[in-house]
């Protein structure tokens, strides 16, 4: 037997949750061939990962890299943790589907400018993700909010039957050409106004195509709980999944309720089927929104339009400076990004810790000072919370950025270590793997990934440059089109 690569003396940590093992592995083509304690084969390629990890590829369950995946793709931010598959379109802004008439609204601004805009179905997306063929598989999930901008002239009400009819329509088809399912960004002013009424029948779509319900919930400071509740009401009323976007308690008199919010998740999970993502930082970061000012926690303005000048300041140094409230600072500096300070460490581990978490990084490629996790949520889990404060086992830790992310969206033949599935994969050694990336020089590849192959072409090195690129558009295993 004659293969292309050969992985041997690796510990593999198969994505499944289950023990490690020792093994060599064996890739031709795009595929897994062989595992086995010892394989005697020809290899054109041999990597000996002695002391080493081999794990499937890590996914990115919640990403804003719709239109960088396309313009950048190299992509060195998520291939650089081991990222191999980026799921684009959530908090209700997805490139897919979306078309501009006039300015882009706020938070689809998060994803580029007018002119970026390009991809009025998912085909269209599809076919552009194939041209550019980026360094990462991408997969999208259809925005509500890029759905209301395509047919609603404005975004501040509830839509009619019409439009909502009309929004139907278009996720019906973005559906069936592959899309994920459905995101909300219910917390965003634009979608704000939108009843849960209007959710729930865009939500009746989802069924007949096996699609999933992500959101951004309607708040994640003080009405947390009413919010959960809409959010899985939503979920029962269109009989599909519900995840829970980068679940938080935010806000100082927040702190301490993800006890009651993941009650909540046991008490409903007996009825429904329900999971979320978080990313592993007590930071925020978005666009400045004024709804989210407060002197209880620091706010770092990250890029503004009139002022770039006062990127790396806090929004209190600013309005010092200027002699003036944090409020009217905050005007003064609109449109302008922000990292908020917001949430408690005890919340974020706790979440992390639960069974149905999947990691996700949320990171913003557009932002001149990303928020690091944009390049280091990955290797944050597995070299700080799972290696250094031992908040889980490795084996966890992978399953919930590898098996329990591709079962969750259908993603067929990934995030498992198996003979006969995508060779999507990544050897890091489990002493040194850490983020780099930090608040004050956040563009920085973690250490300790060796290698990531992405369908059986090797595409990243340690010398942290990229040297290939085969990534692909993931349709939703349950659509009729292949997964190609």
């Amino acid at each position: 037997m004659k293969v292309d690569w050969l992985f041997k003396n690796v510990t593999v940590v198969d994505g499944s949750g289950g023990p490690q093992y020792r093994a060599d592995v064996a890739v031709t083509d795009e595929r897994i061939v062989a595992i086995a304690p010892r394989l005697d084969v020809e290899a054109a390629q041999v990597v000996d990962g002695e002391g080493r990890v081999l794990s499937p590829g890590f996914i990115d369950v919640h990403t804003h890299d719709d239109i960088n995946v396309i313009r950048i793709p190299e992509y060195l931010p998520k291939i650089s943790q081991g990222i191999t598959t980026v799921i684009v379109g959530n908090c209700g802004i997805s490139a897919a589907t979306a078309t501009m008439k006039g300015e882009v609204p706020d938070p689809m601004n998060l994803l580029g400018e007018k002119p970026q805009f390009i991809y009025p179905t998912v085909e269209a997306y599809a076919h552009a993700v194939e041209q550019a063929r980026p360094a990462v598989n991408v997969a999208t999930l259809i925005g509500h909010t890029a759905l209301r901008n395509n047919h609603m002239d404005d975004l501040f009400r509830t839509a009619t039957e019409q439009e909502i009819s009309a929004m139907r329509e278009q996720l019906r088809e973005a559906l069936k050409q592959g899309a994920l399912g459905l995101s909300t960004g219910l917390a965003y002013a634009s979608a704000h106004q939108a009843s849960t009424e209007e959710v729930m029948a865009l939500a009746e779509e989802l069924a007949a195509e096996k699609g999933i319900y992500t959101t951004h919930l309607r708040s994640e400071f003080e009405p947390i709980l009413e919010a959960l509740d809409e959010a899985f009401r939503i979920g029962r009323h269109g009989k599909v999944p519900v995840v829970v976007s980068h679940h938080k308690c935010a806000g100082a008199k927040n702190w301490g309720r993800t006890q009651e919010t993941l009650a909540f998740f046991d008490q409903m999970r007996q009825h429904q089927d329900i999971s979320c993502d978080c990313y592993p930082y007590s930071a925020s970061s978005s666009t400045l929104d004024m709804k989210q000012i407060t002197d209880e926690f620091d706010i770092v303005i990250t890029w503004s339009e009139p002022h770039p000048e006062i990127a790396g300041q806090t929004l209190q140094q600013i309005a010092d400076g200027w002699q003036m409230t944090l409020h009217e600072a905050g005007q003064r500096l609109m449109p302008a990004g922000a990292i908020y300070y917001n949430m408690d460490e005890q919340d974020v581990r706790r979440v992390m810790r639960y069974p149905v978490t999947m990691i996700g990084s949320d990171g913003l490629p557009n932002d001149p000072m990303p928020h690091p996790r944009l390049w280091g949520a990955f290797p944050r889990v597995l070299g700080h919370y799972c290696r250094d404060e031992q908040l889980f086992p490795l084996t966890q830790a992978v399953h919930k950025m590898t098996g329990m992310s591709a079962a969750r969206f259908q993603l067929a033949q990934r995030g498992l270590v198996k003979v006969g599935y995508f060779a999507d994969l990544v050897l890091f050694d489990p002493q040194t793997v850490r983020d780099v990336a930090s608040f004050s020089d956040p563009k920085q590849p973690a250490a300790g990934i060796e290698a990531v192959m992405v369908n059986g072409v090797m595409s990243y090195g340690s010398d942290k440059r990229i040297i290939g690129r085969a990534g692909r558009f993931l349709r939703r295993q349950d659509s009729n089109k292949e997964c190609v």
